[in-house]
């Protein structure tokens, strides 16, 4: 985290282009302290130096006294998206510059939240309790988490219940990694309303709970399809078949037909279908070169998992550099960052590797899906300290911002609150105690984020 933010608090951080904003500078502490003959100025990232003459300009000067507080507040009116520079001034020494974000129309309706849509517990081969997965990661800075464990919707719910007694600062979002007959495709059903792979009555999510309704679907007001015979499996993927006459001879029809059949099921339960990575090194390459560029051709899948699960370059560097290709054909798939983690402390090397940004207009499973959907999402290489982003340009700036400015503070926060759901799950919190965090949690991004 920069020093800087040890330093100041500055809020909003975020706040919409064209809005005139009180934006408030505090100083955490006397070393900090501003001295009486303090004065401000602003100056946009993306216009050039105000030392040069072509760029002179750019830099507004406030006037903006000392508060009873110890603060500095001023208001300021962004004319275009972009970061500014505050730089605060004693006489002609400048003792710092602190970062804020203009936000466009589109953006400025939104908050960003931080998550992970691709995640195994000790229900399949993961480490830990779904609880106890949850609690983890909100440690770490995440605001939604999708479990996803191998053949099996359950646990998710499970993980959902165990925290449905009191208000949660993390949202859990339900899920499953689908694994069907005829292809060895991984495809993550994140945020589904039901089970996909709880269709067929030899799924572990069907034999593990004899088929009850209530381990199928996320609430009651949801009505999974009837369950499939193999029949009627068969039957719908020879119709998938027969809709793309135009299938090279070396794409596996079969492998890609169960992929379609799969994602239109999860898409079916309001779900976001997750293509993910096919460039594992599962002996070979997990999907085979061909049938990878069909499916990004023809684009089935609702997120392309752009980054996740290993730390070796095969994985995501080729994942990365093939979204790139696509962007450049004019086919635009959006993207998420996951973990795939396996285990959620720090001993497991791949527990952080990876996450999502999404810019939603609220922390809720459709809006989170919907968003991601219309493209509103980059994914973070967190592999090293120095981060990667991947994404369209205009939001890898606003992400970038946050990175820097953002997330090191709201981590900080949300690792008192896994603090807090560890031990509430354990049975060592109250409800009441819980749900407050989760309420300063809302309150933590309003403070920061000012939407329209």
């Amino acid at each position: 985290m920069k020093q800087t933010l040890y330093d100041y608090d500055v809020f909003p951080l975020v706040f919409p282009v064209g809005v005139p904003t009180e934006i408030t500078v505090r100083p955490l502490g006397a070393h900090a302290a501003f001295p009486a003959d303090v004065r401000v100025s602003i100056h946009r990232l993306d216009s050039g130096s105000p030392r040069h003459d072509f760029s002179s300009w750019n830099s507004v000067p406030f006037d903006a006294p000392l508060c009873e507080d110890g603060s500095l507040r001023f208001t300021f009116t962004a004319e275009a998206e972009c970061e500014h520079f505050i730089r605060i001034w004693t006489g002609d020494r400048r003792i710092a510059q602190l970062s804020v974000f203009a936000a466009g129309d589109d953006l400025a309706d939104r908050i960003p939240l931080k998550g992970d849509l691709h995640m195994h517990t000790c229900r399949s081969d993961g480490r830990e309790d779904p609880g106890i997965v949850c609690a983890n990661y909100r440690m770490r800075g995440y605001d939604f988490c999708v479990i996803t464990d191998h053949h099996r919707y359950y646990p998710s719910l499970e993980a959902i219940a165990d925290y449905a007694g009191a208000k949660c600062p993390l949202n859990i979002l339900p899920g499953e990694e689908v694994h069907l007959r005829g292809t060895d495709v991984h495809i993550v059903n994140a945020g589904g309303t039901f089970s996909v792979n709880g269709l067929f009555p030899w799924s572990p999510n069907y034999t593990e709970t004899e088929g009850a309704p209530d381990k199928r679907r996320l609430n009651a007001d949801v009505t999974p399809p009837d369950i499939m015979t193999e029949e009627r499996y068969e039957e719908e993927l020879r119709a998938i078949e027969a809709e793309y006459p135009d299938c090279p001879a070396d794409v596996n029809l079969r492998w890609f037909s169960v992929c379609v059949w799969a994602l239109r099921k999860i898409r079916e339960g309001g779900g976001l279908g997750v293509y993910a990575h096919p460039y594992w090194i599962a002996d070979m390459w997990h999907v085979p070169e061909p049938l990878n560029r069909y499916m990004l051709e023809k684009h089935p899948f609702d997120a392309f998992e752009v980054l996740g699960g290993e730390n070796y370059y095969e994985q995501n560097g080729f994942q990365t550099a093939v979204y790139y290709d696509e962007y450049r054909e004019g086919r635009v798939h959006p993207i998420v960052g996951s973990t795939d983690t396996h285990g959620s402390t720090e001993h497991n090397r791949n527990a952080d590797i990876c996450s999502t940004i999404v810019f939603a207009h609220k922390n809720e499973r459709s809006d989170i899906v919907e968003s991601i959907k219309d493209r509103y999402s980059v994914a973070v290489d967190s592999i090293s300290k120095e981060y990667r982003l991947v994404g369209e340009f205009r939001l890898q700036k606003y992400a970038s911002f946050l990175m820097e400015n953002y997330f090191p503070i709201h981590d900080r926060a949300a690792a008192v609150d896994g603090e807090i759901m560890r031990r509430y799950f354990l049975g060592e919190e109250s409800a009441e105690t819980l749900s407050s965090f989760a309420d300063r949690a809302e309150a933590f991004i309003r403070k920061y984020i000012r939407t329209k």
